[in-house]
């Protein structure tokens, strides 16, 4: 059964790039370009002919209108065209500007998850609004645990390769799903991180050395623990690759699982029961929190 059937929210799969939860946790604006999907461009050519109605209605041109919000005019040009994700703080002041009464603020939740790619926007609304997310990671730290630094570099390491443009506007959309983990009240998360992630020195040793001091930091938090799997465990639960566990507010248990091409949330009994297994042995095979501390602390020593 698909979480459309049990949900309505949709299956999350498609075209998987190493960047959702486990390898990234995809941030996107994919739509936009053509290489996400319809939905996406959709909800921004919406949002794009209600700003350039209102903007005429207002009699400004673009310059003048770009000048009003800080933007150019060329941007303002891919906002109304659908091309280019508008940030919340544009939205809100737009709709001031241009008298709308709400009516470009109410698309800017569709608008943000316009941000992502196809198959990673049902996740990421349910990420945003979870009480408690318990993550395995094995080819990059969590997206987010990411720092600004690392997140480029991950982004900028993908093939096929990102324009400049869009690796900006995926680290901001990263840097702003983090938000989630000082949102009150607090959610528990926990990370399992193998100890190979932390020695591959992604995007040279100044970028790794500031994540390391990152998660630290993000570890003293009494609502985040993060274990590190060391590379000479003889067992081992999750060779069968990366998945996150996120508990809804009405106490559901869902499962994403990523992999290439076919990257998807799981609401079925069965299936989240296996992962939470493999969740429960990795987290006893792993080092404790304050070991896992340590560790980092240790390799950040020696970075």
């Amino acid at each position: 059964m698909t979480i459309e059937d049990e949900q309505g929210l949709g299956v999350a799969h498609g075209a998987g790039d190493g960047d959702g939860y486990g390898q990234g946790s995809g941030d996107a604006g994919g739509g936009a370009r053509g290489d996400g999907d319809g939905s996406g461009a959709g909800i921004l050519g919406v949002f794009g002919r209600q700003l350039k109605r209102f903007r005429e209605w207002a009699e400004h041109d673009r310059a003048a209108f770009g000048a009003m919000t800080g933007y150019s005019a060329s941007t303002i040009a891919s906002y109304e065209q659908g091309r280019r994700v508008p940030q919340p703080a544009f939205i809100d002041k737009a709709d001031e500007l241009l008298g709308a009464r709400g009516v470009l603020k109410e698309m800017k939740e569709e608008v943000a998850r316009a941000q992502y790619p196809a198959f990673f926007r049902d996740a990421a609304k349910l990420e945003a609004e979870a009480v408690e997310l318990h993550v395995y990671d094995n080819q990059v730290v969590n997206g987010l645990l990411q720092t600004e630094e690392y997140a480029r570099a991950v982004f900028t390491m993908r093939r096929p390769i990102l324009s400049d443009e869009t690796i900006e506007e995926r680290v901001v959309a990263r840097i702003a799903r983090q938000g989630v983990l000082v949102r009150k009240p607090l959610s528990t998360f926990s990370f399992v991180i193998e100890e190979s992630v932390l020695t591959r020195p992604a995007g040279g040793s100044d970028v790794m050395r500031g994540q390391l001091e990152h998660l630290l930091l993000c570890g003293q938090h009494r609502h985040v623990d993060i274990q590190v799997m060391p590379n000479k465990r003889e067992e081992h639960a999750g060779l069968a690759g990366p998945f996150t566990l996120i508990e809804t507010k009405e106490e559901r248990r869902i499962a994403y699982v990523e992999a290439y091409k076919h990257s998807r949330l799981y609401t079925d009994r069965r299936t989240v029961r296996e992962l939470e297994e493999q969740y429960g042995l990795l987290r006893a095979q792993a080092l404790t929190p304050r070991e896992s501390l340590a560790f980092i602390e240790k390799l950040l020593g020696e970075t």
